[in-house]
């Protein structure tokens, strides 16, 4: 029997090309892309930040109201454009007074203090535009907490037009839940019965992503090992026994990556482009990474990347605590980012201090980044808890092995070095202690200075391996057809 097409409705607060602060854009932008190749039809909802330029939108007609409880009837515009590389339409909900702000989620590192009406109206205007559009979704998947609010809304305020239509919520990051002040509920219009210690209601505040996992038809989350590690109190934030409650209906899903972007063979941002059956552009793409960071130019010094967030949850202070002692070893450090300015103001004193030795770049650059995978040796990502992870996938791509901690994602991607025969994929350590990161270091960089061939065998591993959207995406479609099933079966109970 020939599957249905679906009509896909995917409501997000970040998507790239248009607009990212994490793994949550790049999600966005590429599974509607893969779904849409897979014959489906999907349409994508984020807001239009001021970052966005709505010069190059289309602009569509008509005005969208979208009713806010006691704030009463509120009015934005619409636009939309191409996902690239997609058939697939990213509709932009335009008001200023939630949208047209500096950041997305908060200005000098000061979250908004209306972030749940912001992204409340965005859950509401996703669905009033649907109705504009005479769009019919067979599915709505919601992300994260800022859309959350869509499994209750679909059954309450708007039940009459979407109470049929299952609802899938996708955890990118737990740590991040959407707490709020409970009045909020009235803006969902949803009725205060909902406001209980089983759905919306902790600690008498409104958790939008604990009410949307207890009302979603099915919950996703970005890697089978994460969903494991979200039940337990280490990785849980406050919510293990809630999702262990309803554990029936998660998934994981390990994210794709987009090797359209992300390949040495084809970058155009890297200074020579190589491929496994062919290396000699990798050695070109470190001397040029040397000379960019004003790094001593010299090939056996092994040369450790680091891409991503100045944040705790990043690991950031176990690199601080070891970087002047790995420094000291034969060793080359570069790294690329921005976040907690007392890690800023530490990475400078360090570069000023092991000058020839370490490079530092505050801030973020997509060219530096790619330049980075394909002139490093290594990839240090040493999280303290990583829901999935893409960079260590585009490190394996590069031929960059990683060094990690032993979680989520990380663990379910990378294989740890086996001396004896020879095998994996990268270099792992197991508690987050300076101890475990600064001797999984020196073990990698040990078997780069007297084990070469072990290495190059290493590089050749991990650029073999494929971690594509067209998996996820059918994994994705696979947990559509649950929720489809599942609201159907319910119904006829």
């Amino acid at each position: 029997m020939v599957k249905k097409e679906l009509n896909i409705l995917f409501v997000a607060s970040e998507v790239v090309p248009f607009a990212k602060t994490g793994g949550l854009a790049d999600v966005s932008g590429a599974l509607p892309k893969a779904l849409g190749a897979m014959g489906h039809n999907v349409i994508v909802v984020m807001p239009r930040y001021y970052q966005i330029d709505k010069g190059s939108l289309t602009h569509i007609e008509g005005v969208l109201g979208v009713n806010m409880g006691p704030m009463g009837e509120l009015y934005g515009a619409v636009y939309k454009a191409k996902l690239p590389g997609s058939d697939a339409e990213v509709y932009f909900i335009d008001h200023e007074q939630f949208f047209g702000r500096k950041g997305l989620y908060h200005s000098d590192n000061e979250p908004y203090q209306d972030n749940d009406n912001r992204f409340i109206f965005l859950s509401k205007a996703a669905l009033e535009l649907c109705k504009m559009l005479n769009f019919v979704p067979d599915v709505i998947h919601a992300n994260d907490w800022h859309t959350a609010a869509l499994p209750l809304i679909t059954q309450t305020h708007y039940q009459h037009d979407f109470g049929s239509i299952p609802t899938i919520l996708t955890i990118h990051n737990l740590e991040h839940q959407g707490d709020f002040f409970k009045g909020a509920i009235d803006v969902m219009e949803s009725g205060w019965e909902h406001f209980n210690p089983q759905a919306y209601e902790s600690m008498d505040r409104l958790n939008l992503l604990k009410g949307g996992i207890a009302y979603a038809d099915a919950v996703t989350t970005v890697s089978k090992r994460y969903a494991k590690e979200m039940q337990i109190p280490d990785f849980g934030f406050g919510l293990d026994s809630h999702i262990k409650a309803h554990s029936s209906k998660l998934f994981g899903i390990l994210n794709g990556v987009d090797y359209d972007e992300w390949n040495p063979s084809v970058d155009k941002y890297i200074a020579k482009n190589f491929d496994v059956d062919d290396m000699k552009g990798k050695a070109v793409c470190k001397r040029a990474l040397q000379e960019h960071f004003s790094l001593e130019i010299d090939d056996n010094k092994p040369l450790i990347g680091f891409v991503g967030r100045f944040a705790k949850q990043k690991g950031i202070e176990l690199i601080a605590g070891v970087i002047d002692s790995l420094l000291d070893r034969n060793i080359q450090v570069v790294m690329l980012g921005t976040g907690e300015k007392w890690a800023e103001h530490y990475f400078s004193e360090v570069a000023s201090r092991h000058f020839g030795r370490f490079g530092l770049h505050v801030g973020y650059s997509d060219e530096l980044a790619h330049q980075i995978e394909a002139g490093c040796d290594f990839f240090l990502m040493p999280s303290l808890f990583e829901p999935c992870g893409l960079n260590q996938i585009y490190s394996l791509r590069y031929g960059t092995l990683p060094i990690v901690r032993a979680v989520g994602g990380l663990d379910d991607t990378i294989e740890n070095y086996s001396e004896e025969h020879k095998s994996g994929n990268g270099f792992k350590f197991y508690m987050p202690t300076h101890d475990g990161l600064y001797h999984t270091v020196i073990w990698a960089a040990e078997v780069y200075w007297n084990d070469r061939d072990a290495y190059k065998k290493l590089q050749q591993n991990a650029m073999r391996m494929h971690f594509g959207w067209d998996d996820a995406a059918s994994s994705y479609e696979d947990v559509y057809r649950y929720a489809i099933a599942k609201r159907r079966v319910s119904k006829l109970q």
